[in-house]
């Protein structure tokens, strides 16, 4: 059975793992290797922060118990009136068996309910796996590339993907 819920405090360390867990599996062969092990450390450990301030929601969805996908959403900071999917990752364990379609549908659900009448987010360019799904759900390209740095110095090709909630 999937659960989709908002993440509490406690949920803090799962969140971190399916973030590094699945940010390594799909963005590691963009980085150099110290960059990717500081970057999948960083991710183990923001989610308690981010749960306590409070901006934005964040979602957990859970199979049988076992957190397995995390999203993030908030009012777009460049496109006014819409809101915007910041992180959205699956623990690699969960590709492929419905958790992350679970958890979009709750992520829509929830900024339709907010008063969103469309919701955008950015990806990778070179993410087939992640662009397919986005496809999947609903979202199109807007046709809008920018530059994103992670951290290292060297920005990399994100896509912008839309859709109505």
């Amino acid at each position: 059975m999937i659960e989709v819920r908002r993440a509490r405090p406690e949920d803090g360390d799962a969140l971190g793992e399916i973030h590094a867990a699945a940010w390594e599996a799909s963005h590691a062969a963009f980085f150099e290797p110290e960059f990717t092990a500081r970057a999948v450390a960083s991710r183990r450990t923001r989610w308690h922060g981010r749960i306590a301030e409070g901006t934005g929601t964040i979602l957990l969805a859970a199979v049988d118990g076992r957190p397995m996908a995390v999203s993030l959403q908030g009012p777009s900071p460049t496109r006014p009136g819409l809101v915007e999917i910041l992180s959205f990752y699956c623990h690699p364990d969960g590709w492929g068996g419905g958790i992350a379609a679970a958890l979009m549908t709750g992520t829509l659900r929830r900024a339709h309910d907010d008063g969103s009448p469309r919701v955008h987010l950015w990806t990778l360019r070179d993410t087939p796996q992640a662009r397919r799904f986005y496809t999947k759900c609903g979202f199109t390209e807007t046709g809008a590339v920018r530059g994103f740095d992670y951290g290292d110095g060297r920005p990399v090709d994100q896509v912008e993907y839309e859709r109505a909630c």
